[in-house]
């Protein structure tokens, strides 16, 4: 889109910029007052008895030939078939899957049936049609297979974290769906935060799951689980972590031979994604630990030269809020993410957003003193981004002086867009709400650690 001058230079009077000793604090102030959620009956489920509702998909195997499709039922177990075929074929053709089914309650809330159908053997890079439903109550989606996957397989993904269903929510997800770039969503914990309602209203994950429907029946998302998603709530006898998030969002972790659906890995295009869980052990012994220990080397860069990793609570964090929470799990893994050259990790938890320089803190031991992260060229990038726009708010209360190893940060809410170009450069932009979506308020070119180890200092260019 065309952005005239007068444009840009009104922005360029509205939003100035802080250098200091690290990049680039943006000086941008969004609106003081805190976000509302919105009513729940903003939310209706769709028309028709027993309509299938909440529908979402995500890759359904380790390779991209498989998608898991879920969805709800509210009054009946039945149906729970999901009848599919090619875009480019008919109905006549079409091919079934049966769902596994499941449901359960939450202090005093009952779930609908919950289904889960995983579609297997497609081809790639190919639109499929599917329905769920039966007779006039027949809901009708689509979606793409990624291409088959290789070195050079041009992909985008959409970024996002701590959404939430306010009304600020709803302007980053409204932004991210007339995005027509983004082609998956890497979603870094913190769905529908029904725990900041009395009693962890479950209805608050129903309303979640119809408001972001118009995207995650259509395009996969990946799913990575945060604090809110933990609901554990033992005074009101609620004893068992991740209980509404596990029951109603499944992932194939059995295809990365991982024990729990909460750590797991992926390939899609020319993208490995890995997949951790900032709330369960990772201690050494711990399952989750002896998973990544040996999913690190299992990874092949002349095949998926990508290395990203989603996780909840971000390893650098220059903001007051939640500070240093994800100091033991940066401990335990920082130095085989070095070690293993992993390009971008993107996280969540802390609500503004902020881009890291390629940086580590591994040299330090007990006696050395060396412990200030220092320019690493085999490091990743860190990436906050839980500036979705929930309940909670905005987290404004930047440390100062800004680190050396921020490179630009904001609090203000917003997604972002990351596009694989070939197996040496993706370009990424983050756009913050309150803009235009063709004016990205950080943006920057990421040189892969493998095949291209160059320094990226100059790259980036923050609009601020």
């Amino acid at each position: 889109m065309r952005v005239s001058t007068g444009v840009c230079l009104l922005l360029l009077l509205q939003v100035t910029a802080v250098c200091c000793n690290g990049g680039v604090t943006s000086t941008y102030v969004r609106k003081p007052y805190a976000s509302l959620d919105m009513p729940i009956h903003h939310f209706p489920s769709p028309p028709g008895f027993n309509a299938p509702e909440q529908v979402h998909i995500t890759q359904g195997d380790h390779e991209g030939r498989s998608m898991i499709i879920s969805w709800v039922t509210p009054l009946h177990r039945s149906p729970n078939v999901v009848r599919y075929w090619e875009a480019k074929g008919n109905f006549n053709n079409h091919h079934k899957a049966h769902a596994k089914t499941t449901s359960y309650r939450y202090y005093n809330y009952t779930s609908g049936y919950i289904h889960h159908a995983t579609i297997r053997r497609l081809k790639h890079d190919t639109e499929y049609i599917y329905e769920l439903g039966k007779h006039k109550h027949t809901r009708r989606f689509s979606f793409t297979t990624p291409p088959k996957v290789g070195p050079d397989v041009p992909y985008t993904f959409g970024v996002i974290g701590d959404l939430g269903q306010t009304y600020d929510s709803n302007q980053t997800f409204e932004h991210y769906v007339a995005n027509p770039k983004s082609q998956a969503m890497l979603f870094v914990g913190d769905l529908s935060y029904a725990d900041d309602h009395p009693f962890h209203d479950s209805n608050r994950w129903d309303s979640w799951g119809r408001f972001v429907e118009k995207s995650t029946a259509y395009q996969p998302w990946i799913w990575t689980a945060g604090n809110h998603e933990l609901d554990l709530a033992p005074e009101i006898g609620e004893i068992t972590p991740f209980k509404p998030y596990l029951h109603r969002y499944n992932v194939p972790h059995k295809a990365s031979k991982s024990t729990s659906p909460l750590w797991y890995s992926i390939k899609r295009a020319s993208a490995y994604i890995i997949v951790l869980s900032s709330y369960s052990a990772y201690g050494k012994y711990t399952p989750q630990y002896n998973w990544l220990k040996e999913e690190l080397p299992k990874v092949n860069r002349a095949e998926t030269p990508w290395l990203i990793v989603l996780l909840h609570s971000p390893w650098y964090n220059s903001n007051n809020y939640h500070y240093m929470e994800g100091e033991s799990m940066r401990v335990m893994f920082e130095s085989w993410f070095v070690k293993h050259k992993v390009d971008l990790v993107f996280a969540g938890h802390v609500h503004s957003y902020e881009r890291s320089k390629r940086i580590s803190n591994v040299k330090y031991n007990i006696t050395n003193g060396l412990s200030t992260p220092v320019s690493d060229a085999s490091a990743p990038v860190y990436i906050t981004i839980g500036d979705g726009g929930n309940i909670e708010g905005i987290a404004d209360n930047f440390t100062e002086p800004q680190p050396s190893y921020s490179a630009f940060r904001e609090a203000s809410f917003g997604h972002a867009i990351l596009e694989l170009k070939n197996r040496t450069h993706a370009y990424y932009t983050w756009h913050r709400n309150q803009e235009n979506e063709a004016v990205a308020a950080d943006s920057t070119w990421f040189y892969n650690r493998y095949w291209y180890p160059h320094d990226e200092e100059h790259s980036s260019t923050p609009m601020d």
